[in-house]
């Protein structure tokens, strides 16, 4: 997604426990009421691609994926704007 306004997840909440042991990266909550109509509300081609993300202020957000295929389809329309969620922390990369 370049400069346009950015789609929250809603529903969707990722949260980083420091105490967990090195291989969880961390724990994904979801709202099922709020997150299964974003879902319906976003889906393309059965699938919705959420990025995490992290804020100029160091929190962390789950974000609507736009990305258009190079091919040249058009971007998902959004048929919903979600409310920010807060992650304490994202990982790079899996244990295995």
């Amino acid at each position: 997604m370049s400069q346009e306004e950015k789609i929250f997840a809603d529903g969707f909440s990722f949260k980083r426990n420091d105490n967990a042991p090195e291989f969880v990266v961390g724990r994904l909550s979801i709202k099922s009421d709020e997150a299964g109509a974003f879902l319906k509300a976003n889906s393309k081609n059965g699938w919705v691609n959420i990025d995490i993300k992290q804020a100029k202020s160091g929190k962390y957000y789950c974000e609507l994926d736009t990305w258009v295929k190079p091919n040249g389809d058009a971007p998902a329309q959004p048929k919903q704007q979600a409310a920010a969620v807060s992650v304490e922390e994202e990982a790079d990369d899996l244990p295995f």
